[in-house]
């Protein structure tokens, strides 16, 4: 029985010296972890029931958490990556799902080969507990570096090969299939998509939605042009299509940057939105707000993203097994289209 002139309850450490076994070994028992003996086992489970010992999260958490800090990576061209409403709303729903823990979230971004091994180095010398990593384009050496590290990974979207143990995601090939047929129901036919980088498995699925809707309407893509999710390019790849397709008269946009810097363009063409041209983006961002006229997108949860993988991550730190899952998206349609 616990002492009754004790005031406060009893710690891992004494349950270990009751037990006549190390902390780490009291640490694993109390997170059912292996390579423990039967005979030490039974002897911490023993000094549990004595000293009335409640393992809470932190305890049971010990085998796993170390350091505090939980990394969220992604691979990008600049610092400005962060500045995209995109990030700064993933970020926020991290954040917010690590303030109910006793975790700290540390923000890694990798442009260059140095930023690699340096992020491989941290990681290998344990400096984090986990990692949630942004859904990468292509071969990322990234994907590499976290899984050599063997530290619990969760992927906020998937990546473009493969289908990791532990991710979340939103549907994206469902929600681009209800953008193109919204713009089928209003009677356009010649519906033009901007897809964001074909090496992403984002962009891949929202480009198969597109068209699966198409073709149950026994129609083909108009036009296709790539974009790399940011304003510039979705601009570029607007005037590429009005030069080859002039007579377009819907574009599905792979996400709402890249439908801004669109919209932008066919204004400047004389092309009234959506009278002569319909357009959907994709993501609902403030952006979409803002612009004029406001863009008809689908939104995806993107702080619920941020939320769910923390939550996930967590879950793994404190021994858990938690399901990966695919959020939905729903259609939002305002001016544009």
């Amino acid at each position: 029985m616990p002492s009754p002139a004790s005031s406060r309850p009893p710690t891992l450490d004494e349950v270990a010296e009751r037990a006549r076994v190390s902390r780490t070994v009291a640490s694993r028992v109390i997170n059912n972890g292996p390579n423990v003996s039967r005979a030490k086992r039974d002897a911490v489970e023993k000094a549990i029931r004595e000293l009335g010992f409640t393992p809470n999260r932190s305890a049971r958490a010990l085998a796993t958490r170390q350091t505090g800090v939980v990394v969220l990576a992604v691979t990008g061209d600049g610092p400005e990556v962060f500045a995209d409403p995109f990030f700064a709303q993933l970020i926020v729903g991290a954040s917010a799902a690590l303030e109910k823990t006793d975790l700290h979230l540390m923000l890694s971004l990798i442009t260059s080969g140095h930023g690699q091994q340096r992020l491989r180095n941290f990681l290998q010398t344990r400096g984090a507990d986990g990692v949630m990593l942004v859904a990468t384009r292509g071969v990322d050496p990234l994907v590499d570096i976290v899984a050599q590290s063997g530290l619990p990974t969760v992927f906020i979207g998937l990546p473009k090969d493969g289908t990791p143990p532990y991710y979340i995601d939103v549907d994206n090939a469902g929600g681009s299939r209800a953008a193109t047929e919204h713009l089928l129901r209003g009677g356009r036919r010649r519906i033009a998509v901007i897809t964001g980088p074909p090496d992403t498995a984002v962009g891949r699925e929202r480009h198969r939605g597109f068209v699966e809707a198409l073709r149950l309407a026994g129609l083909e893509p108009y036009a296709t042009a790539a974009g790399d999710f940011l304003e510039p390019s979705g601009a570029e790849a607007m005037r590429v299509l009005l030069s080859t397709h002039p007579d377009l008269d819907a574009v599905v946009v792979g996400n709402d940057n890249m439908a801004a810097g669109a919209l932008r363009v066919l204004r400047a063409a004389g092309r009234s939105v959506p009278g002569d041209v319909a357009l959907v983006g994709f993501d609902d961002l403030p952006i979409a707000e803002h612009t004029d006229p406001k863009l008809t997108t689908v939104h995806q949860p993107v702080q619920a993203l941020g939320r769910e993988a923390a939550r996930i991550l967590v879950e793994l730190l404190d021994g858990g097994q938690p399901a990966s899952s695919v959020l939905p998206t729903r259609l939002v349609v305002r001016a544009s289209a």
